[in-house]
């Protein structure tokens, strides 16, 4: 084990040493575990690593095109299982529904199970809904988003509606590079619908709801950490939380990229194997 002195040693930064404490393990996907599904070096043992050694691993993703069984299938096509420990924007989202509401859904799949899980009244925007009445519009990443999409979004929200984000982020890291996010979507519908959303995903409130739901009374700050390759949503979920923050360098934030002074950071480590060797022993 590497010594944690907050010096550089190998591939690693420790900060805070109570990063070996941790009993609960909150891992982003997107550019911690894979790109584009493609799994980075390593992801896979070290998931095997921290759960042998007693440490629960749950899967916080902003990601909220997929419904939860295409979640748990795709991370079992890489050897990981996932069933009762994934937390989605999507899941988040829903819990800012009150059941019986009318949504209009601009946005993939996982959200619209999660808003019918939750009670809700599902209208998939398809560019062409009639002018009925919405309670509310979830937004999240949509690769079929379009011009007839967006005007039909934006109608909703000047009748009323409330605008409800799956997540900010602008970009998502894939294998090619970074591609726009459906934080950018976001901004187009809010602008032309001119409201301002409220935010579910990961470092939004609604987002630390849905964790506290799955891991239960036994959720303890002091022995959580949060995983993750963005500081600003990883790391500020991590300082609502109350937990440390371990970032790692395989997704938008590179080697040398600076992170702001305002998120504390508890290690700064290569990949998800150097988080489960220091951890995990």
């Amino acid at each position: 084990m590497p010594v944690l002195d907050g010096r550089r040693c190998n591939d690693l930064h420790v900060i805070d040493n109570k990063m070996v404490s941790a009993r609960t393990v909150l891992c982003d996907l997107d550019g911690v575990v894979w790109l584009g599904r493609e799994p980075i070096p390593g992801s896979r043992d070290a998931v095997a690593r921290l759960r042998a050694s007693g440490r629960r691993v749950v899967f916080v993703t902003n990601n909220s095109v997929d419904r939860l069984e295409d979640h748990i299938a795709a991370l079992g096509n890489i050897g990981i299982r996932a069933d009762g420990d994934i937390v989605s924007s999507s899941i988040a989202a829903a819990h800012l529904i009150v059941p019986g509401e009318r949504v209009l859904v601009t946005g993939g799949p996982g959200i619209a199970q999660a808003v019918e899980r939750n009670g809700g009244l599902v209208v998939v925007n398809d560019g062409v809904v009639d002018r009925g009445s919405f309670d509310a519009v979830i937004v999240g990443l949509h690769r079929d988003f379009d011009y007839a999409r967006l005007a039909a979004a934006s109608r909703a929200l000047r009748d009323g509606a409330r605008l409800i984000a799956t997540n900010s982020d602008s970009t998502y890291p894939t294998p090619q590079g970074l591609e726009p996010g459906g934080g950018s979507i976001v901004a187009a519908v809010a602008a032309a619908g001119e409201r301002l959303p409220t935010f579910a995903g990961k470092p939004h409130q609604p987002m630390a709801a849905a964790i506290a739901a799955l891991i239960g009374e036994d959720f303890d700050a002091a022995t959580t950490v949060m995983v993750g390759d963005r500081p600003e949503t990883d790391g500020l979920m991590a300082k609502r939380l109350g937990c440390a923050f371990a970032l790692v360098r395989t997704g938008v934030l590179q080697t040398g990229q600076v992170v702001d002074d305002d998120i504390p950071v508890a290690a700064d480590l290569a990949d998800l194997a150097a988080v489960a060797a220091m951890i995990a022993g």
